[in-house]
Parts: structure tokens; C-alpha cells; sequence
């Protein structure tokens, strides 16, 4: 059986344009993090690292004998969780960042730390030294797929907020968490899907 997340998490990753509570549990992700404008050569370098780990990680899964049913899993959307390091004006130049993608359960380190091995020879990159294995509990939280490019997303999040006053609940942290369900690269800006989350309380 292959592990297909869009199909057995929809909760997470169903979202539609309007917003919706959900209640993230712990989950496993491979992350690397930095500092600076999206657009630039060195956020794309570390997201062509994640990706290179993250396929290197499935193939070395599908090699080896398997302790349960699950023979094959769908490597998960990039995520990106994004804080301005001041200001209340958005200056991409001055955000922080850690990207990373989710690994399924039953993914362990030592699976991790074998496919960086080989990674690091098949593909040489030093920003691998730079990516970890981790998990991270998003817990309760309020989430809605902003369609669109980028730069139009305080749209969604005027909704979110919306959202958080008609229901009396409240954001507890500054940063946000977005999930990219297709790659900007090769999609129109007009097309683009990205689910926007935060915890609340």
C-alpha cells in the first residue's frame, strides 16, 4: 500500500478558501532554516537540498524490507514557517524562515541519517549539513488555502482574523506556517495554492 497524504489527510491538507479550526498533531519533518528574501538564490538552494534529502529518504524506504503494509509513501508538500524579525511593514529582506518537509510516522532517523549518506555523494550540496530531523506539534490551530499569488495573501489572513473575532479566539504567536500544494516555479501566480495556518486558543 502506498501512503498517499492528500487522500488520508484531508483535515490537513483538504482546506478550503474559507477558515476552519483544526487541531494539528505531532508530526516529523526534515527543516533547514535561514534568514532574507524568498527570491533569492540561497532560499531556492535550500529548498533543492530539502528536496533532494526528502526523495532520497522515500527511495531508501522502498529498498528495504518493511515491518508493516506500507511499501510506498507520496513525499509531502513543502512547508514554510515565516516570522519578520521587526517592523510591522512587510520587507521580505528581513524575514525568517525555517522550510522543511514532513517525513510519514514511520520514518525514523536512522532511515534519515542513511539517505543523507548517500544524498551527499549522489548529489553533493554543503547545505545539507545545515538540514534536521525534528518533530513539531502545531496543535490547535486555524488554517484556509489562500489561492493566489503570494504578495495578495493578507487577504486570507484578514479572513482568518475574521474568523478569530466571530468565534472569540485568539492568536498566540507571530509567526505563520504555510503549506505549498504546487510548486511556484511552474504554476501561474494566479493559480497558486498555499494553505496558511497559525495557532490560536
Amino acid at each position: 500500500m502506498k501512503h498517499e497524504w492528500r487522500k488520508l489527510e484531508k483535515e490537513l491538507y483538504g482546506v478550503k478558501t474559507k477558515p476552519v479550526m483544526v487541531d494539528v498533531p505531532l508530526q516529523k519533518f526534515i527543516m533547514i532554516s535561514g534568514k532574507g528574501n524568498p527570491n533569492d538564490t540561497e532560499f531556492s538552494d535550500k529548498v533543492g537540498a530539502l528536496y533532494a534529502l526528502a526523495y532520497a529518504i522515500k527511495m531508501g524506504y522502498k529498498s528495504v524490507p518493511k515491518s508493516n503494509e506500507i511499501t510506498d509513501f507520496t513525499v509531502y508538500p513543502l512547508e514554510g514557517i515565516w516570522k519578520q524579525i521587526e517592523g510591522s511593514e512587510l520587507d521580505k529582506d528581513r524575514l525568517e524562515y525555517t522550510i522543511m518537509i514532513r517525513q510519514p510516522d514511520f520514518i525514523t532517523k536512522e532511515m534519515v541519517d542513511h539517505a543523507l549518506e548517500k544524498v551527499k555523494i549522489k548529489k553533493p550540496n554543503p547545505l545539507y549539513v545545515q538540514i534536521s530531523f525534528d518533530t513539531m506539534n502545531g496543535g490547535k490551530s486555524v488554517q484556509i488555502l489562500h489561492v493566489g499569488a503570494f504578495d495578495d495573501e493578507p487577504a486570507s489572513f484578514e479572513k482568518m482574523n475574521e474568523f478569530l473575532k466571530a468565534h472569540q479566539l485568539e492568536r498566540i504567536e507571530s509567526h505563520h506556517r504555510e503549506i505549498y500544494l504546487n510548486n511556484a516555479n511552474r504554476t501561474e501566480k494566479s493559480k497558486l495554492k498555499t494553505i496558511l495556518r497559525y495557532k490560536i486558543k
